[in-house]
């Protein structure tokens, strides 16, 4: 190996361990330290089965040659996929009768699936204000009774098709936006942001948290449902993500710049409709005051382009990320259904005054879809105003999405990251590549409190959990099927 240090006089190389370089530089030899990591984490056995994994270009039905081509496929409707908002359905059963049917209540929630028993104090806090708002109870001891005796069947937001910020959830009477795939045809969904602070995703369930939600289903809905009856073919997400990328956002954890294209893309239609005139100003005005507003829609949009790539047969590429608030789960493109979960990191970040790490409650919300679609923590590199949540400087937020190069299959041409010469955000991540690497995923968030009814108290980044890669790829080593004659 050569490096400029080393050309003319002796120096030293050192490989893995940091620790080893500071007598070294003590002693002012020329140095250079090599972040090398076993693969597999150290595992002997799940080395092995990363070498079994690998691609074989002399050998097309290796088991890594078909898994690469695989992961071609996938890849290529990741980037072909187009997420369209076209509507919004004012009632969430409409979509979903289960959800209260034959006298079956049913909420949904961010995350794997986890009983009331588990949940942790923000999503039982959520869970209760879901109760309070479809009058399934008259007080919150009335709710948390209810929902402790099973009263309430709770439902992933992923397996129906949607996500949800936080603590996601979805009741019967809420508004939800309908985005259609208008590549592929599948149509996703979310509900509706309610702004920041004390909020029902947060955990808090206050009265005046319950009437907030009662104006975004009589007002806020209707008149976004209005302006789309005015907007021939819907309005295009992917397009104002990727304008948004070159605005300073990366499109999770920051979204002025696409919720002002948002207000843009809806306010002249808004106007021009026959809906009432003071309910649309104040429709209006919610958005541009909410600068977060367009999160839900991100999600929704990354949702459509990532069940679009999911069910590739043997695609390694991970299609979902999603938190529950107690662990973290991953689904892989070819591996259906199944979650593999481990126990949830901590967010660690920016706080508002009053609060510290202490106070921080696991990581949370479904809202991690978007760095399985290339935003967030992929792409922050195009989104200097978050460096305070990565430590302090730009090329520490740069440097993020570079090392996420080394754990994703592919890049994508439409998400420019101008911190990074304007090269293609990475996208696709691949499980194979993040246990070889060791390199976790980043993820930026909104950060609540461990208690519920405090709410959003930070924002910053944290990493997915590796156990739930190592347990993917030994799924696939299993559930491999064999090569075709």
């Amino acid at each position: 190996m050569k490096h400029d240090l080393l050309h003319d006089t002796l120096g030293v190389v050192n490989v893995g361990l940091e620790m080893f370089t500071s007598s070294v530089a003590q002693a002012g030899a020329p140095l250079v330290h090599l972040d090398w990591r076993p693969a597999g984490d150290g595992n002997p056995r799940l080395a092995w089965t990363l070498a079994q994994l690998a691609g074989d270009a002399d050998d097309p039905d290796a088991l890594g040659s078909r898994i690469d081509r695989a992961n071609d496929a996938a890849a290529n409707r990741m980037l072909a996929a187009r997420p369209v908002l076209t509507d919004v359905s004012l009632r969430a059963d409409a979509i979903w009768p289960e959800l209260w049917a034959n006298g079956r209540k049913t909420l949904t929630h961010a995350g794997a699936p986890i009983p009331w028993a588990r949940m942790c104090d923000p999503m039982k806090g959520t869970m209760i204000g879901a109760m309070l708002y479809e009058n399934w109870a008259d007080t919150p001891d009335d709710a948390a009774g209810r929902l402790a005796r099973g009263e309430v069947e709770f439902l992933p937001n992923h397996d129906i098709g949607a996500v949800g910020p936080m603590s996601g959830a979805i009741s019967p009477s809420m508004p939800v936006f309908v985005v259609k795939n208008a590549t592929h045809g599948n149509l996703a969904y979310t509900n509706f942001t309610e702004g920041i602070g004390r909020v029902l995703r947060f955990g808090a369930y206050e009265p005046d948290v319950i009437e907030r939600l009662r104006w975004i289903a009589a007002v806020l809905a209707p008149a976004i449902k209005a302006a789309l009856g005015c907007i021939p073919g819907g309005v295009d997400l992917k397009a104002i993500q990727s304008q948004a990328l070159l605005m300073g956002d990366e499109v999770h954890s920051r979204n002025s710049a696409a919720t002002a294209l948002f207000h843009m893309a809806i306010g002249g239609a808004l106007a021009g409709s026959d809906f009432d005139r003071a309910r649309s100003r104040e429709a209006l005005d919610f958005i541009a005051a909410t600068s977060q507003f367009f999160l839900n829609l991100s999600m929704v949009a990354s949702k459509a382009i990532m069940d679009a790539t999911h069910g590739v047969e043997g695609s390694s590429i991970v299609t979902a990320i999603a938190r529950n608030g107690v662990t973290t789960a991953i689904r892989v493109s070819g591996l259906g259904g199944r979650w593999f979960e481990a126990p949830s990191d901590t967010p660690v970040g920016l706080f508002f005054p009053g609060f510290s790490q202490e106070d921080a409650n696991a990581d949370l919300g479904d809202s991690a879809i978007c760095e399985t679609a290339g935003y967030g923590g992929q792409a922050l590199a195009a989104s200097p105003a978050l460096v305070q949540l990565v430590g302090g400087s730009v090329a520490q937020a740069v440097e993020y999405s570079r090392e996420m190069y080394h754990v994703t299959w592919t890049r994508n041409p439409v998400m420019s990251l101008p911190n990074l010469e304007f090269a293609g955000a990475p996208a696709g991540i691949e499980v194979r590549k993040v246990v070889d690497t060791g390199i976790r995923p980043v993820v930026t968030t909104g950060i609540a409190h461990k208690r519920a009814g405090v709410g959003q108290i930070g924002a910053g980044i944290v990493r997915v959990p590796l156990e739930c890669f190592t347990q993917a790829v030994e799924a696939l080593a299993d559930g491999f099927p064999p090569a075709r004659e």
